[in-house]
């Protein structure tokens, strides 16, 4: 095609209504045939998206230590434990595990009374789970009960008793605190109190006092107790019905103390005129510290065992006599 001007061009379609040639089709969409087809514009509900990326993993399958193998929790396999054989099906109680030529074996029950061994480790489930049946540990011994230092049974959870009215008297403070140190825990619970004197000379002054009666027993431990002493005179003098005097021979309580738990051969012998206790710390070549030197006697007593004999008995003594019923007349 040309234009006015001579050029070729391009014929282009003219901007009109399209009519329709069909008179089916136009009569089809209730139009007359002959009028123009309207363009019906796209009503669409929304724009088009393209579709996200379907994933067929739920998270990252590298997180975590996937390379860490799995581990099966080892049980013990205690009697009455339901097990399941996980092999071959066989469920059943435990009965009983024992050492076998081949191996350790656990015993399985089931319900119908069966009896079947299996060799003790993996290839088990519990409660649909797997384990490895591992053999119980054996039962602990029972627990031996607790002694005091004096080697009584302690009590458990017993409480101080308030006082009661006997007492027990001793020369002096270290007798008081090696009595107290080994034989505490047991005159706690009886309410037995111990008191020093700081010496005996005026002991049947001390007795007159005390009132001893049937309610009121008084028991006496006095150092160098031997007879022809002055310390026996003076508890001839005192002793009654309800009043002990008892004694260890030593000139003083250290002596009671067995050298062995000090780490010594022996306890020394002291010159006459020389106050025992200072030459006891220069024989043994101990400070000139008669209190320290106690405090080292001392802490090497953990129980009647670092005691000798002769304490021993007479304390036991002492302390039955003061706790003992009052047989009456």
């Amino acid at each position: 095609m040309y234009d006015a001007a001579g050029r070729r061009g391009v014929a282009r379609r003219p901007r009109h209504p399209v009519v329709s040639s069909a008179p089916g089709c136009a009569a089809a969409h209730g139009r007359e045939p002959g009028a123009p087809s309207r363009r019906v514009p796209w009503r669409g509900r929304g724009t088009l998206r393209q579709a996200a990326p379907v994933s067929r993993y739920d998270g990252d399958v590298l997180a975590g230590d996937w390379r860490r193998p799995r581990v099966v929790p080892e049980v013990a396999a205690e009697r009455e434990l339901v097990v399941e054989d996980a092999e071959t099906g066989f469920c059943g109680a435990v009965v009983r595990c024992e050492k076998v030529p081949g191996g350790l074996t656990v015993t399985l029950e089931d319900r119908h009374g069966r009896l079947r061994a299996f060799p003790l480790g993996p290839g088990f489930l519990v409660d649909g789970a797997p384990v490895v049946l591992v053999r119980p540990r054996p039962a602990a011994a029972p627990a031996a009960p607790r002694r005091t230092a004096s080697g009584s049974v302690a009590v458990a959870g017993a409480r101080a008793r308030v006082a009661a009215g006997s007492r027990i008297y001793v020369e002096g403070r270290h007798d008081a605190e090696l009595v107290e140190r080994v034989w505490g825990d047991d005159l706690r619970i009886e309410g037995v109190v111990v008191e020093p004197l700081g010496g005996i000379d005026d002991l049947a002054a001390v007795v007159r006092d005390f009132r001893p009666g049937p309610d009121r027993r008084l028991g006496v431990l006095v150092d160098h107790l031997v007879a022809g002493s002055k310390e026996w005179r003076i508890a001839s003098e005192v002793r009654s019905r309800h009043v002990m005097v008892v004694g260890h021979p030593y000139v003083d309580v250290w002596q009671a103390v067995r050298p062995a738990s000090l780490g010594i051969e022996g306890w020394p012998t002291v010159p006459p005129g020389l106050p025992w206790k200072e030459g006891v710390c220069r024989a043994l070549g101990w400070p000139l510290d008669t209190a320290a030197a106690w405090r080292r006697i001392l802490a090497a007593v953990d129980s009647y065992a670092d005691l000798e004999p002769s304490l021993l008995g007479r304390v036991e003594e002492v302390i039955d006599f003061v706790t003992a019923a009052d047989p009456g007349p």
